[in-house]
């Protein structure tokens, strides 16, 4: 999906402003109650919307697999969206989506595409407030009223988990500790304080951590990560301490409901009460664009989902840049 210069701009701006824009498109009636519903991505993960084009399969491949298209001299794979969420397309697969995931390119065979909105992130609600913490939909995106008298609502889906689960197993996502290397040293009680809307981001997160010997919390939203923020830097003002012995590193996501990483980022850096703390920033969200911004909020790196060796080098030289805590 081609963008003009002034168009990625415009969007660079309202990712700095806790908004961002979402298209939405449909799969197909879902098996529980035979509706249509509404789904959404981040179009800064689209990087192309495409008529159907001629699809090669691929013998052996998953269920979910639909085969492979050469678009311009790059073989991508690609899937069933419907398939994978459990819909069934009314009119055939008629849209491809060729999405772009941290290092990967795919694409998704979709039913139909509606528009795209712009949101504020405030709008858009965790899913794992109605109890599904494994769900293929990390939150849930409020939309205005389309003349029914009733809000719409549209499901977020949880690209992480799907590319996680689409890709063979070989190839998955994996962190082994004998290659991240030295563990590292925090001070006092000091954390890592990560922040990631994704269920299976948290999981790898959770392993590296554990792997690295850091104590840590997840949260899986940036104002959650704010707020927890909030209360232990007053704990260490109540305990006549540092911030830094209550928090080493702030590890975040980008795409975040109710609050992103670049408003955090923002937020802490220019809170002197968090002087000196290091924020790092760990998106599938790459690219030029999105690295420049990443360095005008003031974060300390930024590290392109998911390298699990990469990201540890990013977190001691991130620690190493506090005056609270050192890589080992």
């Amino acid at each position: 999906m081609a963008k003009p210069q002034s168009e990625v701009d415009e969007r660079t701006n309202l990712a700095g402003s806790n908004k961002f824009e979402m298209l939405m498109f449909r799969l197909g009636k879902d098996k529980a109650l035979g509706q249509s519903e509404l789904f959404g991505i981040n179009v800064f993960k689209i990087r192309e919307i495409m008529a159907m084009p001629a699809i090669t399969p691929v013998v052996g491949a998953d269920r979910c697999s639909l085969g492979v298209v050469n678009l311009r001299g790059q073989v991508i794979p690609v899937f069933d969206l419907p398939h994978i969420v459990g819909c069934t397309p009314e009119t055939g697969l008629n849209i491809l989506l060729v999405t772009e995931y941290g290092r990967t390119t795919q694409a998704f065979a979709v039913e139909s595409v509606e528009d795209i909105a712009r949101l504020d992130w405030k709008q858009v609600i965790p899913a794992e407030a109605s109890g599904n913490v494994k769900s293929l939909v990390t939150s849930f995106a409020r939309l205005d009223d389309d003349g029914s008298g009733q809000q719409r609502l549209a499901q977020v889906l949880d690209v992480e988990a799907i590319v996680q689960m689409v890709t063979p197993e070989a190839e998955r996502h994996t962190v082994e500790g004998k290659q991240l290397g030295a563990k590292v040293r925090m001070q006092g009680e000091a954390i890592v304080l990560a922040a990631d809307d994704s269920f299976v981001a948290r999981a790898l997160l959770e392993q590296e951590l554990k792997a690295l010997g850091a104590s840590y919390e997840l949260v899986k939203s940036g104002r959650e990560a704010w707020e927890r923020l909030n209360a232990l830097a007053e704990v260490a003002e109540a305990e006549n301490k540092s911030i830094h012995d209550k928090v080493g590193l702030v590890l975040t996501d980008l795409e975040m409901p109710e609050m992103d990483g670049f408003t955090l980022t923002r937020n802490i850096k220019h809170d002197a009460r968090f002087a000196g703390v290091p924020v790092l920033i760990h998106s599938s969200l790459s690219g030029t664009t999105n690295e420049d911004l990443v360095r005008k909020v003031g974060a300390n790196g930024y590290v392109a989902k998911f390298e699990a060796t990469e990201l540890a080098n990013a977190i001691r030289s991130a620690l190493g840049s506090s005056p609270g805590a050192a890589g080992a």
